[in-house]
């Protein structure tokens, strides 16, 4: 598709003439850099060339010159010129082809991959006032790079905000302003493998990518593993790691709590071992069947590093993250992170604080709550009409649940069959560390899935969760 450039002034080109004594005249060189740039994709079919008057002015040669080299390549279909209208490339002219449609994975009708929120719930009108507002008010100095931590602003809202609604112990002081999770676990990897920590401990199951983060920082991945009752702390300590990623308020992928009693060994731990707890505060503000659980960061402020964003409650393409620090990292990290960007984009944090102040960040997750629940509930009917012998489980909150298939199905055969049928599913064994087929699990996540498209997918892929029929006894 070529890029239609609009506006009173013709695109720009950039062509090399070289007027040194002996080379090929003008014209000629001029017809051979436009050729070269047609054949090498340079210049895509249908792109509009500059008018002759202004490429004469740019390179600094007669009209005249440049009218006969359109002319020629005209004559040999590079070109395409009509009364009134621009020179454009020929539609036929480049060689370069484009991907087709059979390299590219065909599409899928139902995608249940998981931690894509709704992508088309975006408060667009909520977030165009509040960068408007913001922008009205920002001072002149909020145009520059400013404090590598994040703006002031933002980060007097944030800690005011997590104060009150998970219980944080938030000090805009010690609050960096990065672009998500992953942004946050780059710099704080590095902080500890500059401290001398060679190991960090990861939940198993969990979110793989953290081991190819810790890999790139110099550290090596621990898993540890994770029960009904969150990461076991037993298994942490005996594991020597002295700092671990964890996400207690709504395990991903299990889903569990991590138990009040956990949390205090867990606190015990870090400061026996004087040991890191990266907290991700996944999911926390999705709930649907009590209060959210407080932060972990509010019971041991020193030792937790508590990580969260945007990506889940707005949407991923915003970038905009926090990390509550303890006070001896602060420093580190805002210092990488001005290595890393020079800070996050300014303008777009002072429109989330507008968002947060105004109330209507707020009103925008009651309402996606009420969304989420209610697709929680419609895949588990679906499940129980089409396929009773799958339990969900997984904590009433987010948008993901995990389908414990039933004994005898093989969780890499409903993957695969599934993705025939144009239904997107994900095995349990991509999240554990070792890659484990069993116990068969899926990981549904249901919020970017209409509550139509749930019912036509569990139907479509029903045959696929049933047990396997037994055999029939055999005739003495």
């Amino acid at each position: 598709m070529p890029v239609e450039w609009t506006g009173s002034r013709p695109p720009e080109l950039v062509l090399s003439l070289d007027r040194g004594i002996g080379h090929e005249p003008l014209g000629t060189q001029l017809q051979c850099e436009l050729r070269d740039a047609i054949r090498s994709g340079r210049l895509g079919a249908g792109e509009r060339l500059p008018s002759s008057r202004e490429l004469a002015r740019t390179l600094g040669v007669s009209r005249g010159l440049v009218m006969e080299c359109y002319a020629q390549l005209e004559a040999e279909g590079y070109l395409s010129a009509h009364p009134g209208s621009a020179t454009r490339v020929a539609a036929r002219a480049t060689t370069r082809t484009e991907p087709t449609a059979s390299v590219r994975p065909p599409a899928l009708d139902v995608d249940f991959r998981s931690g894509v929120p709704e992508l088309s719930s975006f408060p667009l009108h909520d977030w165009l006032r509040s960068l408007t507002e913001a922008g009205r008010r920002a001072p002149v100095a909020a145009s520059g790079y400013g404090d590598a931590r994040g703006n002031a602003v933002l980060r007097e809202v944030l800690a005011a905000y997590l104060r009150r609604v998970r219980g944080a112990a938030a000090d805009p002081e010690h609050t960096v302003i990065c672009s998500g999770f992953a942004q946050a676990a780059n710099l704080l990897f590095a902080a500890l493998a500059r401290e001398g920590i060679r190991e960090v401990a990861l939940e198993d199951p969990g979110d793989r990518d953290c081991d190819a983060i810790a890999l790139r920082n110099g550290l090596r991945p621990v898993p540890v593993p994770v029960d009904g009752q969150g990461i076991d702390v037993t298994a942490l300590r005996a594991s020597g790691a002295r700092a671990v990623v964890l996400t207690p308020a709504h395990q991903s992928p299990t889903g569990v709590v991590l138990a009040p009693n956990r949390r205090q060994a867990l606190a015990r731990w870090a400061e026996a071992a004087d040991a890191l707890v990266i907290e991700d505060d996944y999911d926390a503000e999705f709930r649907y069947d009590r209060r959210p659980v407080g932060s972990l960061q509010g019971l041991v402020p020193d030792r937790v590093a508590s990580v969260g964003s945007v990506s889940k409650s707005l949407a991923p393409a915003l970038r905009l993250g926090w990390i509550l620090c303890p006070p001896r990292l602060t420093a580190a990290l805002a210092h990488d992170k001005y290595l890393a960007d020079r800070g996050s984009p300014a303008l777009e944090q002072l429109a989330l604080a507008r968002l947060i102040e105004s109330g209507r960040y707020d009103r925008h997750l009651r309402r996606m709550r009420t969304v989420y629940a209610t697709r929680h509930q419609v895949l588990a009917e679906a499940l129980a009409r089409h396929a009773p012998g799958v339990e969900l489980t997984g904590l009433a909150a987010g948008f993901h649940a995990v389908a414990q298939l039933p004994p005898g199905v093989d969780e890499q055969h409903v993957v695969a069959e599934a993705r025939a049928r144009s239904v997107g599913l994900y095995g349990m064994s991509g999240h554990r560390a070792d890659g484990a087929t069993e116990p068969a699990q899926l990981v549904l996540g249901f919020g970017n899935v209409t509550d139509a498209a749930i019912r036509r997918a569990i139907g479509t892929i029903a045959d696929l969760l049933q047990p396997p029929a037994a055999d029939p006894p055999h005739s003495t």
